[in-house]
């Protein structure tokens, strides 16, 4: 079998880095996309000679355009899309600028449309992508408007998405992800009584690892799910049959309201 080609966006730290080395343990000759360019080439660097990075911004179609145009004029052909870009906010609603709340959405929701957009423009029979939503796509969080919002599209989008590329033998599936410990969750992990509260209301009792999900996404992009798309796969420990911590709680019992 040839060298499955490979973009990850998001890749040079935490879900998205551990997801590029499963991807290239597995043969893929991944490219490193990241709008931290530094951080990319050190990843890069210690992936190995065959693969490449880049630096993207998810929220210009230009950039997100030139990273897929670039990789298929250097690689011949484009095989696998993981989307791992994604950021949150913390306010209540009556408190939140116009701005905070389009940034969130910006980078999940919209960024997700242009990788979808432009990928799927190169991708070809047997082509994969995987989003990263979350549970938080299902499951309503006090203080996370924005970051709920843009997930519970992003889980619309991708099987919209499965729809339309569905007939040219493309794949479009999501991971929705539990509460891991990367740098994006480091905010909430650090507020007492936050992640003790997750894990009560999650059955199997403990939180994930960026290992966890990229296992999931590595599986999905792989002929082992050759007859699975539309899918939005819950990777939680159990924490979807449940309920979210009250974030808003814990802040405020830690800022003494």
């Amino acid at each position: 079998m040839s060298t499955r080609i490979a973009v990850v966006v998001g890749a040079a730290s935490g879900i998205g880095w551990a997801t590029a080395k499963v991807l290239a343990a597995e043969g893929c000759r991944v490219t490193i996309a990241d709008r931290n360019a530094d951080l990319a080439r050190q990843r890069c660097a210690e992936l190995g000679e065959s693969h490449h990075w880049t630096a993207v911004e998810v929220t210009d179609e230009d950039s997100v355009a030139a990273l897929f145009d670039d990789v298929v004029a250097r690689d011949g052909r484009l095989d696998v899309v993981v989307n791992c870009a994604g950021f949150s906010g913390f306010g209540m609603i009556t408190d939140t600028d116009v701005a905070q709340f389009r940034s969130v959405v910006d980078v999940c929701l919209t960024g997700a449309f242009l990788v979808l957009k432009h990928a799927g423009r190169h991708l070809g029979d047997g082509g994969a992508v995987v989003s990263l939503t979350s549970l938080n796509a299902r499951q309503p969080a006090i203080g996370l408007s924005a970051y709920c919002s843009a997930k519970a599209g992003l889980s619309m989008l991708t099987q919209v998405a499965a729809l339309e590329l569905g007939p040219r033998g493309i794949r479009v599936n999501a991971v929705a992800p539990g509460f891991v410990h990367t740098p994006l969750t480091e905010g909430a992990a650090a507020i007492p009584g936050v992640v003790e509260e997750y894990l009560e209301n999650t059955p199997l009792g403990r939180s994930g690892t960026p290992e966890d999900v990229a296992a999931a996404v590595a599986f999905l992009c792989s002929p082992q799910s050759s007859w699975l798309t539309g899918e939005i796969l819950d990777l939680n420990g159990g924490a979807h049959l449940k309920r979210y911590p009250d974030i808003h709680r814990h802040l405020s019992k830690l800022m003494g309201q």
